[in-house]
């Protein structure tokens, strides 16, 4: 850099001259993530912003760099030789214990700073991503460790970690607190309701822990929830099957259903047909905003195995005295 393109560095980074190397780079963490490329795509000014503050911190937070600049200002780069530059296979870089030697250049420790960590395997180049999923998700609801399956800066593959977790429809439902054991670890975690098969529970920070940083990764839950006697799912609706007599599908009725909130009168009308399906809206599952689904009742007309002699009775006066024919009309089906 050119004494006549002096930069100030502390104004750059919105810190003072005594600042502290943590408070310089929480403060380049913040600026970093605020205008990193990646969430800022095709914003120019936004792109040069991030280069400015990488430069800034770059030579604040090199110990040996930051008294050079502090001591003699826009000449610091021209004062003394032998100045350490980032390489692969040259100087070997170590500042108060840290070896930046293996990192091909500044971007690719500023990419670790944040939490972005090659997926490519060995190759000396490496490729970062920031993930996006969920929110259980979903986008799946989350409380204070229960995450929204998806935000900026998510750990790469390498340092989280995934676990399946089995669920009553009752705890998935009404929402439950887990603890399980990962290695030497236990791990507790709250689970709001609505959970689904399927779902996918995110829960911070508790994944593998990432080198050179205070960080870890993320926990991944895959819930599997456990069949229900009862209920099944159609899509975001609950489904049950309730089955009436004959004289109810004839005549209508009025009856008890099943709900997740416990029993409802639910009306049956007059001359409903076996496997047609009424709807119980608001009574589904829930779901992290708080609103529900429908649950769908499946109507199943069952016949009794065994009698009396009375209702044998009414229905041989059933059977002689009635007008409705249901076959009527397969006298005209032809090839």
């Amino acid at each position: 850099m050119s004494s006549t393109n002096f930069k100030d560095y502390y104004a750059i980074l919105g810190v003072s001259k005594t600042a502290s190397p943590e408070e310089i780079k929480k403060k380049f963490r913040k600026l970093a993530l605020k205008y990193h490329p990646d969430r800022n795509p095709g914003n120019k000014e936004a792109e040069a912003r991030f280069k400015e503050i990488s430069e800034a911190y770059e030579v604040l937070s090199d110990t040996d760099k930051r008294a050079k600049y502090d001591q003699f200002g826009q000449y610091w780069q021209q004062a003394g030789s032998g100045q350490t530059q980032w390489s692969n296979g040259g100087v070997n870089v170590d500042i108060n214990g840290f070896d930046f030697s293996q990192y091909g250049n500044f971007e690719e420790f500023i990419n670790e700073l944040l939490g972005r960590f090659s997926t490519t395997g060995e190759s000396s180049s490496r490729s970062y991503s920031y993930g996006n999923s969920t929110r259980t998700s979903s986008s799946y609801g989350n409380t204070s460790n229960f995450n929204d399956f998806g935000s900026f800066g998510n750990q790469t593959a390498a340092y989280n970690r995934e676990t399946t977790i089995r669920l009553s429809f009752a705890d998935a439902f009404h929402g439950t607190t887990k603890r399980i054991s990962l290695g030497n670890e236990s791990v507790e975690f709250r689970i709001p309701p609505g959970a689904k098969q399927g779902s996918r529970i995110r829960v911070r920070g508790k994944g593998k822990s990432i080198p050179y940083s205070q960080q870890r990764g993320d926990l991944y839950l895959n819930v599997e929830l456990q069949p229900h006697s009862f209920f099944k799912f159609e899509e975001d609706n609950l489904v049950c099957e309730i089955p009436i007599t004959p004289d109810e599908a004839v005549l209508g009725a009025s009856i008890n259903i099943p709900t997740p909130d416990g029993m409802v009168t639910m009306k049956v009308p007059p001359g409903i047909r076996s496997g047609q399906t009424l709807r119980l809206r608001g009574k589904g599952w829930s779901s992290p905003q708080g609103t529900r689904s429908d649950q769908l009742v499946k109507i199943i007309i069952t016949t009794p195995k065994r009698i009396s002699a009375i209702e044998k009775e009414y229905y041989e006066k059933i059977r002689t005295n009635r007008s409705y024919d249901p076959r009527s009309n397969l006298s005209r089906v032809t090839l």
